[in-house]
């Protein structure tokens, strides 16, 4: 019974990283491959090109995303305090 309750408890806590972090990394590897397309095709090697279009996109997605993002994760708080208790007796 313990073991069940400690990977439900792990699967929930990835799934909650998943969900928040998902956006950023989603639009950070769609803008990667299109700007390493663009390389290709354009022969322009240099880092920085690489570099700022992703961090840019990131930070756009992170700022229209985080209420979203701050709801998920107060929602998963919440849940893992109120239910700290009966977990704590499963446990045991």
């Amino acid at each position: 019974m313990n073991e069940i309750v400690i990977l439900q408890l792990g699967r929930e806590a990835l799934k909650t990283a998943l969900y928040v972090a998902g956006p950023a990394l989603l639009v950070s590897m769609v803008v990667g491959l299109s700007v390493s397309l663009f390389q290709v095709v354009t022969s322009l090697q240099d880092q920085t090109v690489a570099f700022v279009p992703k961090v840019l996109s990131v930070m756009i997605v992170i700022v229209l995303a985080f209420p979203w993002m701050v709801r998920i994760l107060t929602q998963f708080a919440a849940r893992m305090f109120t239910e700290f208790n009966l977990v704590t007796r499963m446990l045991s």
